[in-house]
């Protein structure tokens, strides 16, 4: 599956330092699988950080990029992107609010000893239990929701934007939100660039 938009993290109108073909370039985060991506854009455009993109299959639709280079790493993006990511993700995450409270509704243990919700930052053996007891009392309606029935607990669009950096860094072993990293000989040049979503996948 592939992203249909994405968030500008950093615009380089003059493009890479280091690249052969000085083109406009932007670094983005996906509006739905969180994919890093490294894209080329129509020249003479005004493009800020924040703007969001259309970067699906029809090129038609495409006004502001012209092609997708690839799915990159968090260590491939530029110093500026990294520095957006957290308060991009943020505001994805607000968008899809009621996507994430239904992961939190109905998600489930990830083998005999661990829940998926123990994977959130915050979110311990204590927070998990009042979690799955509200929830089975009645499903949680939103994230203000969860904050007044469960004590002492962290603003949930904190804690999973912490959670997507902490898996798009490369450093966890189950992703709920994000893909693994892309081997190196396939970063550039896929068809795809989509990921999964609440499937706790393991690298």
């Amino acid at each position: 599956m592939m992203e249909e938009y994405g968030f500008v993290l950093d615009y380089l109108s003059s493009g890479k330092s280091d690249d052969v073909r000085r083109e406009p370039t932007v670094f983005m985060v996906g509006e739905k699988f969180f994919t890093l991506l490294e894209a080329v854009t129509k020249r003479d455009l005004e493009i800020a950080v924040g703007d969001r993109l259309y970067i699906g299959k029809e090129l038609n639709l495409r006004k502001e990029v012209d092609r997708i280079r690839g799915r990159i790493e968090m260590p491939q993006i530029s110093s500026s992107a990294r520095s957006e990511l957290k308060n991009i993700i943020k505001k994805i995450v607000r968008m899809r609010e009621p996507e994430f409270v239904t992961f939190i509704n109905k998600c489930g243990p990830l083998t005999i000893r661990q829940h998926q919700l123990e994977l959130l930052p915050g979110v311990g053996k204590k927070h998990l239990a009042e979690i799955l007891d509200e929830r089975e009392k009645k499903p949680f309606e939103s994230f203000d929701d969860m904050l007044k029935r469960i004590p002492h607990m962290l603003n949930p669009a904190d804690i999973i934007t912490e959670r997507v950096i902490a898996e798009l860094s490369g450093a966890e072993r189950y992703f709920l939100f994000t893909r693994p990293p892309t081997p190196p000989h396939e970063q550039y040049g896929r068809s795809s660039y989509g990921g999964g979503y609440g499937s706790g996948s393991r690298r």
